[in-house]
C-alpha cells in the first residue's frame, strides 16, 4: 500500500514536471501591425538622455525691480533699481531671508515676497469682485455674559 503511494506521488511529480521542460517558446506576432524586425530594431536603439531642467532658471526683470524696491524700502539694499539679480540683490534677500529665520537660498523663499509685500494678487480672480469679503466682528460682540464659567440661562435661549 505505501509502495503504490509512493508511486503515484512520483507519477503524479513527473506529469508535472517533464511537459514544461520539452515545451517550445511561441513567438506571436505583435498586436499593433508592425513586423518582428521593426520592433526589434526599436528596442535595440539607444534612447539618449537628455537632462531636464526643472524650476524656476531666472527672475523676470519687472521682478527684480520689484523686489529690489522693497528691499530698499526695508533698508536691506541701497541705490537705484536696475531690475537686475545681481550678487548685492541676492546677498540683500538672503540677509532678508536669514534675519527672518528662514532658508537662503538663491530664490527668493515664497514667505519672504509675501511679508515684503509682493505675494499673489487675486483682485482679478472670478470671485473677487462680487464676493463679500465683511472682516469679523470685533471679539468683544461676541462675548457672552458669564457667572463661575457657566452660560448664564438667559443667554442660552437666544
Amino acid at each position: 500500500m505505501v509502495s503504490s503511494h509512493a508511486g503515484l506521488a512520483l507519477l503524479i511529480s513527473a506529469a508535472l514536471i517533464v511537459p514544461p521542460a520539452f515545451a517550445s517558446r511561441v513567438h506571436r506576432s505583435p498586436t499593433n501591425g508592425q513586423t518582428s524586425s521593426s520592433s526589434h530594431k526599436l528596442s535595440q536603439t539607444r534612447h539618449k538622455k537628455t537632462r531636464r531642467v526643472r524650476g524656476q532658471q531666472a527672475i523676470e526683470p519687472e521682478r527684480v525691480t520689484q523686489i529690489q524696491q522693497a528691499l530698499i524700502r526695508e533698508h536691506y539694499l541701497s541705490g537705484e533699481t536696475d531690475g537686475r539679480w545681481d550678487e548685492t540683490t541676492q546677498a540683500a534677500m538672503q540677509k532678508y531671508q536669514a534675519d527672518q529665520g528662514w532658508q537662503t537660498k538663491l530664490m527668493p523663499d515664497s514667505r519672504a515676497l509675501k511679508k515684503l509685500g509682493l505675494g499673489p494678487d487675486y483682485s482679478g480672480a472670478i470671485n473677487a469682485k462680487e464676493g463679500n469679503f465683511v472682516a469679523p466682528s470685533s471679539s468683544s460682540s461676541n462675548t457672552l455674559p458669564q457667572a463661575s464659567g457657566f452660560i448664564a440661562a438667559s443667554r442660552v435661549s437666544q
